[in-house]
């Protein structure tokens, strides 16, 4: 498929970034990695009448790993997260969950913040920010405001992002905590039919904290309080485990389709939240 006609920028700075987001509007859409925008725009699912590549703007890559943070670019590539030593020591999760993106093609030009950014419900890194609490830094003509994950979500590709708005950053809190992210995908590079993400904190052979969100089984990423409430406390015997399943069972809404009927995803999404409980445990 050929997308509609459109207008390319590449400008050099923000300035030059919000000059043309101002000037056109809903008109307008920024172009991170692409992996997103430029199928929906070949498939006609989204007409875009200006597209702003960000790739010559500089001050949105990078990884800085500080005292009790990590701050990543936007326009760091899934490759980057994964060949970061000291991200890996700090929050594994994050590499763990990149390795499973897409393939290697993919994950050299995806970037972190066109994942988050888009608001697909199929993508991997929403549901894993909210597990991890971060918190996302917005760039508009008023300023930068801060959002976090959580309350970032509206819809299937609706967002609290603004028109006029750029993500710049995503600022995740330090983990010291037992990690797994667990994906059922039919293929190499597919969507997931279920993802979750899961860290558990323990003491003394008791969870005392555990976050718990899923992927692709609802309009947006689900961050289920009931499922880690469940386990926190226990020593996740069965009926923990049981408990914290049964909660996001009753978080998530799937529709049927081309992955399978409904009832179907909810059992992936049973099967694979065990998997991630089991191993995040293991991990504690």
């Amino acid at each position: 498929m050929i997308p509609a006609a459109f207008e390319y920028h590449r400008p050099t700075d923000m300035a030059g970034v919000l000059a043309v987001l101002e000037e056109h509007g809903d008109d307008a859409r920024v172009l991170a990695g692409g992996h997103s925008l430029i199928p929906m725009m070949k498939l006609r699912m989204a007409e875009v009448p200006h597209l702003i590549d960000l790739q010559d703007v500089s001050g949105l890559g990078g990884i800085d790993v500080r005292t009790g943070e990590v701050h990543i670019g936007a326009m760091t590539t899934q490759t980057e997260i994964i060949e970061n030593a000291e991200l890996a020591q700090v929050c594994p999760i994050l590499k763990e969950a990149a390795l499973q993106i897409a393939d290697p093609q993919v994950r050299y030009m995806g970037t972190v913040g066109g994942n988050v950014a888009n608001g697909d419900p199929g993508n991997d890194m929403p549901g894993l920010m909210q597990c991890l609490d971060a918190t996302f830094e917005l760039v508009g003509p008023d300023g930068t405001r801060e959002v976090k994950a959580r309350d970032f979500y509206e819809a299937a590709y609706m967002t609290d992002r603004e028109d006029d708005e750029v993500l710049t950053k995503v600022v995740i809190p330090a983990h010291g905590a037992g990690y797994a992210y667990e994906k059922q995908k039919r293929k190499i590079g597919d969507y997931a039919t279920a993802a979750a993400a899961v860290t558990i904190v323990s003491d003394m052979g008791k969870c005392v904290q555990a976050s718990i969100a899923m992927t692709n089984l609802s309009d947006t990423p689900v961050w289920s309080e009931a499922a880690g409430a469940a386990l926190v406390g226990t020593s996740l015997d069965d009926a923990a485990v049981d408990a914290a399943v049964s909660a996001m069972l009753g978080d998530i809404d799937p529709t049927q389709d081309n992955r399978g009927p409904i009832e179907f995803k909810k059992h992936a999404a049973a099967v694979i939240l065990r998997r991630a409980i089991a191993r995040a445990w293991s991990r504690a």
